[in-house]
């Protein structure tokens, strides 16, 4: 009998894998796709944080530091809360590191080109979200 926490592994996305690091972090795919067709919980392994010198002194990080679980938002907002992370959040972050990368010495016109698409994504999910508000349906299920 499989543990409630268990899921099966639905398929391994490998989308990122272009350098050394990259060709070691393997991003799992965890769950069944939801009502709306997305999956909902993503395992990102093959790294162990032990040595990097971010690694969280309070503990939270050092109880699995050779794998990070995104899970990302699960069911409208109105019936069950807020409940995960979405992908407006990861690409704030990553807009974030690029803009540092760009204020820094590693500054280049790939990272220029990459902030501006991921800014322009942010554009776009934030339009769709602010149509759903309009319509009334934001935090449902509905078209």
């Amino acid at each position: 009998m499989s543990n409630e926490n268990e899921f099966p592994v639905m398929r391994t996305i490998t989308d990122h894998v272009v350098n050394p690091a990259n060709d070691k972090l393997r991003i799992t795919v965890m769950d069944a796709p939801g009502a709306g067709g997305a999956n909902h919980r993503y395992v990102v392994g093959g790294y162990d944080a032990t040595n990097n010198p971010s690694l969280d002194s309070d503990g939270v990080e050092s109880e699995h530091p050779r794998a990070t679980v995104i899970l990302f938002q699960n069911g409208p907002i109105n019936e069950v809360g807020v409940n995960g992370v979405t992908q407006e959040v990861l690409l704030a972050i990553c807009a974030d590191r690029l803009r540092s990368f760009q204020a820094g010495p590693f500054a280049c016109r790939e990272n220029a080109l990459a902030l501006t698409k991921i800014e322009e994504a942010m554009h776009w999910l934030q339009q769709r979200t602010i149509a759903r508000m309009r319509r009334g349906v934001e935090g449902t299920h509905t078209v």
